[in-house]
């Protein structure tokens, strides 16, 4: 987890509810094992799929980016990244795209949700998804999970870590990060969903992030999911 730039670490203490409540889901599917999608379904995936989407939209749910993930992992194919200011509306949302035929024959293989609260490493951090800011092409986006005894170091050791940890990736302006809460909305404590025009920018970005004290802290990031955005029409192809 990092930010362009770095500021003071934020102590659990310190958040409030002061930051907007803004939800975040993401759903990656595979193609079923041992049968392919309905020819049909495929045919009218493009046009089926923008309707859903316009659907979503209409609704108030902001669909950030449908990404080809194929080849990256063997158990998914397809990922959606939805944002919104209601959960039960993201919820509702991911049914509507779920009801798309060419959707509807996939295997779920994950889903996370979060939220935008104060960033524990620099609390002036706002997603670049709630800034407004356009997707990059290439997504990564993973989960992770503190050690236990991270939340109990005192507050300026937390802070010097997190500081060391922004300087680290600081070099990487073209990347977007996108840092958002998973406490009790799943099994893990954050997801760091990480954008860029370039797939090296990620894979440098990251490599650069583990030379750092903060992760002896870090004890669970994965599962990764990492993919090219795409539009309706070219999904078929990857469903094919």
């Amino acid at each position: 987890m990092m930010d362009a730039v770095p500021d003071r670490a934020v102590s659990p203490e310190s958040e409030s509810s002061e930051a907007p409540a803004v939800y975040t889901l993401w759903a990656a599917f595979a193609r079923p094992t041992g049968a392919a999608v309905p020819a049909d379904a495929l045919s009218s995936a493009g046009r089926d799929l923008e309707a859903a989407i316009a659907q979503v939209e209409a609704s108030g749910v902001t669909v950030r980016g449908t990404y080809d993930v194929s080849g990256f992992r063997a158990d998914a194919d397809l990922l959606f990244w939805l944002h919104g200011d209601s959960p039960r509306a993201l919820q509702a949302a991911l049914r509507t795209l779920r009801r798309v035929p060419a959707i509807a024959a996939l295997t779920p293989r994950q889903t996370f949700v979060a939220v935008h609260r104060a960033a524990e490493f620099n609390r002036s951090h706002v997603p670049a998804f709630v800034r407004g800011l356009e997707p990059k092409p290439w997504l990564a986006v993973y989960p992770f999970v503190r050690s236990k005894d991270w939340y109990l170091l005192r507050e300026n050791e937390r802070s010097r870590m997190l500081a060391e940890h922004g300087r680290a990736g600081a070099g990487y302006t073209g990347v977007l990060t996108n840092t958002v809460a998973a406490f009790a909305l799943g099994d893990y404590e954050w997801v760091v969903p990480i954008e860029s025009d370039e797939l090296t920018d990620l894979v440098d970005m990251m490599r650069d992030l583990r030379y750092v004290d903060a992760r002896r802290h870090v004890i669970e990031e994965t599962p990764f999911f990492t993919g090219h955005v795409i539009t309706a029409a070219e999904v078929a192809e990857v469903l094919s």
